[in-house]
């Protein structure tokens, strides 16, 4: 079942084609110059893979206001078209991330046979403690997984055992858990009994892992909470993995730390003590804002994957991180947007590949730091869009996904089919 005509993409591509061949080659020649094989790079791209959010497809908001747009998917089903597209174009998305009880279906089969159809993969499930769902009898307004009260953690414990069955039943290998707990003023909660009642609810969940199974526990420094946060930084992450035991890893936010924090550094940190799950991709300029990925700070992007690569060239033990986006998007098409995100993560892998790790082995112990650093530049600065373009085509995707999707009307085709949604406040005002 395809969402986009392959005739729509295959006159698109036809215009492009002659220009991409031509840059390709001038891109291959000024690569083989430095002793990299372009093909070999395209190879690389060609097989990774992100995933996508399947909540990233609607329209985002903020505690102001949520403006709808036009053709917004009603339910899962909805949501795996729009993602659809976004394999189709990119080639790069083969699999969705669902959150529940947002996507919760009385028919699992459907689903399950809906997403093949589709092409489509379900990756990590997310669970959902951080807000109240209609009828649920205990509220997290205070807490969840830490909350002071055992009838509430026993809920929210058995939340995630349901997304852990709804996953197995779908083909999903794990578990990202994220939690809002936390406090606003000093003193509202103690900090260690909060943990213990944490990790002793996490274990409960991590008991019920199928053995192919890993569970990703997320930090976030701060939001919805103020003050203070549970599970606040990357070192608790890591004692919250150590504690649980070898299935349970560390997943990275881009968003969900302070300002100018080293993220690459964490990468390298949790790498080296095998405890990388994997990462939600997104971009921002003052906190947790969910932008396009590669929108406020590519060069940041670049230097995680610079990580990543350097891991996976020198084969670390237990390196298999898993990656999604994790965006909201407000003023945007969201699919436009996750495309977008998509190509820039995998340019960002693009530019990994390319740097010459052996130059810059020796300038570090050389301790050269001007032309360690003109080495990543070096790479960076590298414009590896014909690699991606020409990867994307050879798997049958579009050369300029964005240029194909409009062409297609494929918004205008939805906006006509799926009743439009009446805008709402946020929480704020």
């Amino acid at each position: 079942m395809n969402m986009i005509s392959r005739d729509v993409i295959a006159a698109e591509n036809a215009r492009r084609e002659g220009a991409l061949k031509s840059d390709y080659a001038h891109l291959g020649e000024q690569l083989a110059r430095r002793g990299i094989d372009i093909d070999a790079v395209k190879r690389k791209v060609a097989a990774y893979a992100v995933a996508v959010p399947s909540w990233g497809v609607g329209t985002g908001g903020t505690r102001f206001a949520r403006f709808p747009g036009a053709g917004e998917p009603r339910n899962i089903f909805d949501k795996l078209e729009d993602c659809a597209v976004i394999h189709e174009l990119t080639r790069a998305t083969p699999t969705v991330s669902l959150h529940i009880p947002w996507d919760k279906v009385s028919d699992l089969g459907a689903l399950k046979e809906k997403g093949a159809a589709l092409g489509l993969g379900f990756d990590a499930m997310n669970s959902n403690t951080f807000s109240d769902a209609p009828g649920q009898e205990h509220s997290y307004k205070f807490g969840s997984l830490s909350h002071a009260d055992a009838a509430t953690r026993r809920q929210a414990v058995e939340h995630n055992v349901e997304c852990i069955e709804i996953g197995r039943k779908l083909g999903s290998k794990a578990l990202t858990v994220w939690i809002g707990d936390g406090t606003n003023f000093p003193g509202q909660a103690d900090f260690t009994r909060s943990f213990e009642r944490y990790l002793e609810a996490m274990k409960a969940i991590y008991r019920h892992l199928p053995d192919d199974w890993r569970i990703f526990s997320e930090h976030k420094m701060f939001e919805p909470a103020f003050y203070s946060t549970v599970v606040q930084d990357w070192g608790t992450n890591y004692l919250i993995a150590k504690e649980l035991g070898e299935k349970a890893y560390c997943l990275v936010d881009l968003g969900h730390h302070a300002p100018n924090v080293n993220i690459e550094m964490i990468v390298a940190r949790l790498i080296q003590f095998g405890k990388l799950g994997g990462f939600h991709f997104n971009d921002s300029k003052y906190g947790d804002d969910d932008l396009d990925t590669g929108s406020i700070d590519p060069y940041r992007l670049f230097l995680v994957f610079n990580e990543l690569v350097n891991a996976e060239e020198r084969k670390a033990e237990g390196f298999a991180p898993a990656h999604m986006l994790d965006q909201s998007h407000n003023v945007t098409d969201p699919i436009e947007s996750l495309m977008r995100s998509a190509t820039e993560v995998c340019r960002a892998y693009a530019q990994g590949l390319i740097v010459d790790r052996e130059a810059l082995a020796g300038y570090q112990d050389d301790n050269d730091a001007l032309m360690a650093s003109e080495t990543l530049k070096a790479a960076f600065r590298t414009d590896v869009e014909p690699i991606l373009a020409m990867a994307r085509q050879e798997a049958g995707g579009a050369i300029d996904p964005v240029a194909a999707y409009r062409a297609a009307g494929y918004r205008t085709k939805v906006a006509n089919e799926r009743p439009a949604v009446v805008g709402g406040g946020g929480g704020i005002v």
